[in-house]
């Protein structure tokens, strides 16, 4: 299903957009608040490493990066606080997360393409490069930290400029405990889903079992043919989504009563502001995947499904402007299933 001729002011084509980096090595695509205004305390980048293709060290000064692997292989280091050094391998559907101001660097370990999903918790990330850091301070400074004549960085170029992505004639040597449990790492995939339900599944990185996260969680949820996701919103709680494969659409509801209603495919990206009611359904052919992020570790959800058993029936009957007569027998649900199969045809795309 062609999905370009529906746009939205809550999507960015994320997988269309003109990369603001791009090399032999690599490109990286952003949805920050250059491209949509309404981010808050939410962005996402698409990073696509070639082979021998390396993110240069680099640190985020005001965001938490939280990473999915797409596809392929990559090896992360991190240098943190007090030389603390991490370093393992993420393969297609691990995760990795990076504190604020952490440095890191991704590299490509695959003979072809690597792909990842990196979502932050800052609308407009800042970031700071190896190069630049050492760039910004003068040959005597650098001599004096590392107990070197000034002329020993003579030839270091200058400029402060970000290379993002640079590339190596050989892979890194990785050590075998790159391939171990690591407390910056979670084979998201590779769990069973906490929800299960024939209408689909979700795995779930948020504090609860992965403790590391702060300020930001992910929900890899995949909707069968037959299922949706209910109406519902997250108190406190922005959503960012990305989608992987398969077709949806999504209905949003804005505080001034307007709707939108929107078709969003694979490498398509969204945003929903805290608590604006909405829902997903998979509209298309075979499975439909998406990377749902959230601004909070540990992200709180209110579902239709579940609320409508709070009140008693003539107030809900006199809030829909129904008679109470006509009020359906609406089931008793004491725990949301955030996913539900659909008992209806589904409703005609325009």
């Amino acid at each position: 299903m062609d999905t370009s001729a529906m746009p939205s002011r809550h999507v960015v084509r994320l997988g269309q957009e003109t990369p603001r980096f791009s090399g032999p090595r690599g490109f990286i695509s952003h949805m920050d608040a250059l491209t949509l205004a309404l981010l808050h305390r939410l962005s996402l980048r698409r990073l696509v490493l070639e082979k021998g293709g390396v993110r240069e060290p680099h640190w985020h000064a005001n965001a938490h990066e939280l990473g999915y692997c797409s596809s392929g292989e990559a090896l992360i280091t991190i240098a943190a606080n007090h030389a603390e050094r991490e370093s393992f391998v993420v393969e297609a559907g691990d995760m990795f997360f990076v504190p604020s101001g952490a440095m890191h660097s991704i590299e490509n370990l695959s003979e072809g393409r690597t792909e990842l999903i990196l979502a932050f918790s800052h609308e407009k990330p800042e970031d700071f490069g190896l190069k630049a850091a050492f760039g910004a301070m003068s040959d005597a400074v650098l001599g004096n930290t590392y107990d070197l004549p000034a002329t020993a960085f003579a030839t270091l170029d200058r400029g402060t400029t970000v290379p993002k992505i640079v590339g190596l004639s050989t892979a890194s040597l990785v050590e075998g405990q790159a391939r171990h449990i690591n407390t910056y790492k979670y084979s998201l995939e590779a769990t069973p889903p906490q929800i299960t339900f024939p209408a689909g599944t979700a795995h779930t990185a948020k504090s609860a079992v992965w403790p590391v996260l702060r300020d930001i969680a992910m929900f890899s949820v995949v909707i069968t043919e037959r299922g949706m996701r209910e109406p519902h919103w997250h108190p406190e709680t922005a959503e960012m989504g990305y989608v992987l494969s398969g077709t949806g659409r999504m209905t949003i509801l804005d505080p001034d009563g307007s709707t939108d209603t929107y078709i969003i495919g694979p490498g398509d990206a969204y945003y929903i502001p805290p608590a604006y009611p909405h829902h997903i359904e998979n509209v298309g052919d075979g499975d439909f995947h998406v990377l749902v992020f959230f601004d909070q570790a540990s992200p709180g959800d209110v579902g239709y499904r579940s609320l409508i058993n709070v009140y008693p029936r003539d107030l809900i009957a006199a809030a829909l402007g129904m008679a109470e007569d006509d009020l359906p027998n609406f089931p008793f649900t004491e725990i949301d299933p955030l996913l539900v199969p659909r008992t209806n045809p589904v409703d005609p795309i325009v």
